[in-house]
């Protein structure tokens, strides 16, 4: 450990950066990273969130936010947890920096603070996020694809088909890419295909929505459905809004790392927020609460229309999954890349492609083995991303600043742990009991 600090600094031109500033590598939980670290503008940082966060999976949202919960709660939820999503990662923001160390990853930052045992605990959390969060953007492209083949064929093809030629797609595009901070010049074509999806979709909703005189907003289902249903949309509602991978984007960002990224942060939950909440409100203002799980099949307007949408909401998934799953290549290339040399050299190219290979092709087989779309974003938000997007930044605030604050500020802190803890609960039983009542209807391999 005492000989890497002088190794990396030999190297410097051949690796993209240190995990923290100016090679200061003082505590013993820090360590070199094989991505790029203190690079990029605010302006491009907040660009990849508006772009990351409008994604295909706002094609599921109308059905999972809003139908569960009606207009009233619906309307509110968005605003609320919205509201809160971004004063955590707000006072998250805040905290990449600690007694003068730049922390350039979530567990960095537990570690620093709590120690190995909550270093470990969110890097679990965080690992599973990012893994079904990649899961479902296979479910997402695999749907898209799907779409645009029954516009052209009479003859059924199995959504496993198209899952396994997304998650092909996923892998050259890992391997053409290999960093987030590498991301910047595909921004323009990731932004480009959401106008194309967005304004068609919209245009072909409020069409939809015109001509449908009997829409029907009221829930449907037990009180147990109602319940437990309306838990799981407040967990959708967090998915659009957060990703538990603050502090591995703001790692990208250059100095000064606090304010560039609430300066990104602020774009994201105003111009970005605008358009996925606008997609999802028009979308059951359209169709009401039987709006489909993936809008495009509800729409009533022209081939050429569905097929444009299904085909740049799926091109444009490739850009974006790479956001949420890149924390995942990070440690892997860290590990087992080698840092001395190039990261286009012979020998990490090779890494490099196993790595990629070993992630995408065990996401796209549990992708294939279990299609439910949508119900594998209530349930691994409901279990990780309430920790991670509310519980843990008030822990840190607690334990960094608690010493000088008020009783006030922290009974403020305390009861978000406490009502986010308890969120997190019910949220991960509401979307376990989704599954297995989904998974008593499914055939396997069905023609879904």
């Amino acid at each position: 450990m005492e000989d890497k600090p002088k190794a990396v600094e030999a190297t410097s031109e051949k690796i993209d950066a240190l995990s923290i500033e100016s090679g200061r590598q003082e505590a013993e939980h820090v360590i070199v990273s094989a991505h790029v670290v203190d690079k990029d503008s605010w302006q491009q940082v907040g660009l990849l969130m508006v772009t990351g966060f409008n994604c295909a999976y706002v094609l599921s949202f109308s059905n999972l936010m809003l139908a569960p919960l009606g207009w009233a709660w619906g309307l509110t939820g968005l605003a609320v947890v919205g509201a809160f999503a971004f004063y955590a990662k707000w006072l998250l923001a805040e905290f990449q920096v600690i007694d003068g160390n730049r922390l350039i990853r979530y567990r960095d930052i537990m570690g620093y603070v709590f120690g190995k045992k909550l270093y470990y605990i969110t890097w679990i959390l965080q690992f599973v996020t990012f893994l079904h969060v990649n899961m479902g953007f296979v479910l997402l492209g695999g749907r898209a694809l799907k779409e645009i083949n029954s516009e052209f064929s009479s003859t059924p093809v199995r959504l496993q088909v198209f899952i396994t030629i997304t998650g092909g797609a996923y892998f050259i595009f890992a391997n053409l890419v290999p960093t987030m901070s590498a991301m910047r010049n595909w921004l323009p074509t990731s932004a480009i295909l959401i106008i194309i999806f967005d304004v068609i979709l919209l245009a072909i909703l409020v069409q939809d929505g015109r001509a449908n005189k009997n829409k029907d907003y009221n829930i449907s289902g037990t009180k147990a459905d109602k319940f437990f249903n309306a838990f799981g949309a407040i967990a959708a509602i967090l998915v659009c809004n957060t990703s538990g991978l603050l502090p591995e984007i703001q790692s990208t960002l250059r100095k000064p790392a606090v304010s560039n990224m609430r300066k990104a942060l602020s774009v994201q939950f105003t111009f970005g927020l605008a358009i996925y909440y606008g997609v999802s409100i028009l979308g059951y203002w359209a169709y009401g609460s039987l709006v489909s799980n993936y809008l495009p099949k509800e729409l009533s307007g022209p081939k050429w229309a569905k097929v444009l949408i299904n085909s740049a909401a799926f091109l444009q998934s490739i850009i974006s999954q790479h956001m949420f799953i890149q924390p995942i290549y990070e440690g892997l290339d860290t590990k087992f890349l080698s840092l001395e040399k190039s990261t286009f050299s012979r020998a990490n190219l090779v890494r490099r492609f196993l790595l990629r290979a070993l992630v995408l092709g065990m996401n796209t087989f549990i992708a294939a083995l279990f299609p439910y779309m949508g119900d594998f974003v209530n349930l691994f938000r409901s279990f990780s991303l309430f920790p991670l997007t509310f519980v843990f930044p008030s822990m840190i605030w607690i334990k960094v600043k608690g010493k000088s604050a008020s009783r006030g500020e922290k009974a403020w802190h305390c009861a978000i742990i406490v009502i986010s803890s308890l969120l997190s609960v019910i949220t991960t039983a509401a979307a376990t009991r989704l599954i297995i009542n989904n998974a008593r209807k499914y055939r396997l391999f069905a023609d879904t």
